[in-house]
């Protein structure tokens, strides 16, 4: 088991207090015409976003998914600056073009959400042969759904990597809807990390994906060994989420019953208790943070409000490099 410091625990904490209390935010902002575009939330896996990253430094480089908003939290991005991307404004992270399905903050590594499925395989490979060929010892992330691997870049991109033994890791949230199907009836297989074999590299398989520990303990194991050279691995974590597929799907294919015993595994109330029983930190520090970030998303939406939308100019900035 990694050790960690009360400080890393706290900010585990903080991150996903942030990822749920965006998104809660979202989710009324939406109906106000606040976002520009498509909205996909992460409300139910901010473990599994949180623990995945946590062992990143800003050096290494993600790419995710639609519902990528936990893990560009969770990578550092600034939250004033994520709120004005949203809502189209010029002080958003990528000069409010991007929005919701196109997050971006270099600075930090992460180097993209994207719209379209199965997207950003084929990029995290091309990142990752960047990282191999300068020598530096920077991971790459490729994160998506359960329903993306079944796209033919999953299987390119793994292949490609896999043979070229490339420091990148397929980071798969299991939460058993491609929209409204059901995974049973897309997949013949039940645990996608066993694909791995057909390609000679090692996969990972984290049955609690609402256990941000457990997330991030194997996270730990898998990211040293990417990181000493060792080729490419798949990490498949069961999660759910919480709202349909985006803002325009109520959900209707599932029951009350499901999506309730879901939420009682509230991934956020599973760490409190973690962090409270292991005297990690007490009631009143992890109160403070609620109470601080709480604070913070509503600054955040202030300053979106606030702020002017671009000159149509900057749609031609940022293309070439200078």
């Amino acid at each position: 088991m990694a050790k960690l410091s009360k400080e890393e625990y706290l900010d585990m904490f903080l991150k996903m207090q942030q990822i749920r209390d965006v998104d809660m935010k979202l989710n009324k902002l939406v109906r106000r015409g606040f976002v520009q575009g498509m909205t996909h939330f992460s409300v139910g896996e901010e473990a599994a976003s949180v623990g995945a990253i946590h062992d990143l430094t800003d050096q290494d480089i993600i790419f995710s998914n639609h519902r990528g908003h936990g893990q560009t939290i969770a990578k550092g991005i600034s939250i004033p600056g994520m709120m004005a991307e949203l809502a189209g404004k010029a002080t958003g992270t990528s000069k409010g073009r991007g929005g919701s399905m196109h997050l971006a903050n270099i600075e930090k590594g992460n180097y993209g959400t994207n719209g379209i499925v199965g997207g950003g395989y084929a990029l995290a490979v091309g990142a990752a042969l960047t990282q191999q060929y300068e020598g530096t010892d920077n991971i790459v992330i490729a994160f998506s759904g359960d329903s993306a691997t079944n796209e033919g870049s999953f299987h390119e991109s793994v292949n490609l990597a896999a043979v070229w033994n490339l420091p990148v890791i397929f980071f798969i949230i299991n939460n058993r809807y491609g929209i409204s199907t059901d995974i049973s009836y897309s997949t013949k297989i039940p645990h996608l990390y066993t694909r791995a074999d057909a390609y000679g590299i090692p996969g990972h398989y984290v049955e609690d994906g609402n256990d941000v520990i457990a997330v991030y303990e194997k996270m730990h194991e898998v990211i040293d060994y990417v990181r000493a050279g060792n080729g490419p691995a798949i990490v498949e974590v069961e999660s759910y989420r919480w709202f349909g597929h985006s803002t325009a799907d109520a959900g209707a294919y599932r029951t009350k019953e499901e999506v309730d015993s879901w939420k009682a595994k509230d991934p956020l109330k599973k760490y409190r208790a973690y962090l409270i029983d292991n005297k990690i930190a007490t009631d009143e520090e992890l109160d403070a943070i609620e109470k601080d970030v709480a604070q913070e998303v509503e600054d955040a939406v202030k300053f979106a409000e606030e702020s002017p939308f671009p000159e149509m100019s900057v749609a031609f900035e940022d293309v070439w490099v200078d």
